[in-house]
């Protein structure tokens, strides 16, 4: 097993790994040419890094290189030479923009749908451990939802088949050996630290500690609990995922993490040997890159 761990996401027509201390992006234009980038990461602070507290820096830091990738992506997938990279400005107006859609989407609507579930039937606004159970459900939901939808989309699909990528490669990787495309393709595109694995664990995490808020609340009030208590959940759900994906050998472990890897056959699809190649291609700019400065 090589030490090192590695992470990525799937960008327009192309990959993005993640090491400790660098991230690159390999992205396949229109003339099938592989571009890569790759640049360091910030050191952290000591602080930074302690239980709980380092899964809310991963998750920002996460959304934070995923925009820089797909705009990088974007660029060489589309040929647009002249576009400029993203200014912190703008940066942080996506980030704040997409946390602002997240919050509406899966935290105010499946709450206030719950409340009004609650006006019809009064079992679910008398008992705290029913509603939170129907407003997590509601939101389990919205997200299924949301995601078939987008695989619809043909373009997406073709992250999926990215995300497919950047999975085998990685299995192959952890696995030692040659990293060659016979090897690689044999691996499940299925994997315990997938990002879709830790969004299951915050879903079911959320209903378990929203539970303990009084149903005599407020709506405003459960609403601001909410929010107040994502970077709690975000962190012990990062945890869980790390934990999980270390014993993922255990069988009650096994079937623990069986339902967030079953929600990747959504998100993932089997990719061709140009994405695989792509996704090496990204790999290897990190594993290299940090090979040879130490």
């Amino acid at each position: 097993m090589n030490p090192m761990q590695v992470g990525g996401q799937a960008v327009i027509e192309g990959v993005m790994m993640k090491s400790r201390d660098l991230w690159s992006v390999a992205v396949r234009d229109r003339n099938g040419v592989i571009h890569v980038k790759s640049e360091r990461l910030t050191p952290l602070p000591k602080a930074l890094k302690l239980p709980l507290i380092r899964g809310v820096v991963a998750l920002f830091q996460s959304i934070a290189l995923g925009i820089k990738a797909l705009d990088y992506s974007a660029t060489k997938a589309y040929e647009e030479e002249g576009e400029k990279p993203l200014s912190p400005t703008t940066m942080g107006a996506t980030i704040g923009l997409s946390l602002l859609l997240g919050v509406g989407l899966f935290i105010f609507l499946p709450l206030y749908i719950t409340k009004l579930i609650g006006l019809i039937f009064p079992i679910v606004a008398e008992s705290s451990l029913m509603f939170n159970m129907v407003d997590g459900v509601i939101r389990v939901l919205f997200f299924l939802a949301y995601v078939i939808a987008v695989g619809l989309w043909k373009e997406m699909r073709r992250v999926f088949e990215y995300h497919g990528a950047e999975h085998k490669v990685i299995f192959a990787y952890e696995a030692g050996g040659d990293m060659v495309m016979d090897k690689i393709r044999r691996f499940s595109t299925h994997h315990p630290r997938c990002g879709t694995s830790f969004l299951f664990i915050v879903m079911v995490l959320s209903m378990l500690v929203f539970s303990i808020i009084p149903k005599e609340w407020a709506f405003y009030m459960k609403f601001g609990s909410r929010i107040v208590l994502i970077p709690l959940i975000a962190g012990t759900s990062y945890e869980i995922l790390k934990l999980s994906a270390r014993l993922s050998d255990n069988p009650l472990v096994r079937f623990l993490i069986k339902p967030g890897l079953m929600l990747q056959y959504i998100t993932t699809k089997e990719p061709d040997e140009g994405q695989i190649e792509v996704a090496l291609k990204a790999l290897m700019e990190v594993v290299s890159t940090e090979s040879s400065e130490k």
